[in-house]
């Protein structure tokens, strides 16, 4: 089994929460062996199409991991942000067949990002990097 590469695209709009994700990713991707890059977006609804200029790019990742944080405010942003992007991301992957660990998270409050974004918490960052590795394992028993 080769060492796998994983791309890890995040939108750092709430750069605390990001990083905290990022750490669990990182932790993740470490216990497994595997190596990484890394591309920052704007935000999350840059997030799909990053991952669609990644795919017709050179480069190879044997899988994707997708990091970021929408928080509810007072308009109806937040909806088309974590509706929008949820849907381009499920589309390409479907589409592309990918072995990818969606970490974007969606609450209601700097508190539930919180707690999903620590890793000594729900450490979805990491959980999301996970998701990635039994993906592309799953794709290579199914090939």
């Amino acid at each position: 089994m080769s060492r796998r590469h994983i791309l890890v695209i995040d939108a750092p709009y709430y750069s605390e929460i990001s990083a905290s994700l990022m750490e669990g990713v990182l932790q993740a991707l470490e216990e497994e062996g595997a190596t990484h890059s890394y591309v920052s977006v704007p935000g999350v609804l840059e997030i799909p199409t990053a991952l669609a200029m990644a795919l017709e790019g050179s480069k190879h990742y044997d899988g994707y991991v997708l990091i970021g944080c929408v928080i509810r405010g007072e308009t109806t942003h937040y909806d088309i942000v974590a509706n929008e992007s949820a849907r381009a991301i499920m589309e390409l992957s479907v589409r592309h067949r990918l072995a990818l660990g969606n970490g974007i998270q969606t609450v209601e409050n700097e508190a539930q990002a919180w707690a999903r974004a620590k890793v000594a918490e729900k450490n979805k960052g990491g959980g999301a990097a996970r998701a990635a590795l039994e993906m592309i394992a799953l794709r290579e028993k199914l090939s």
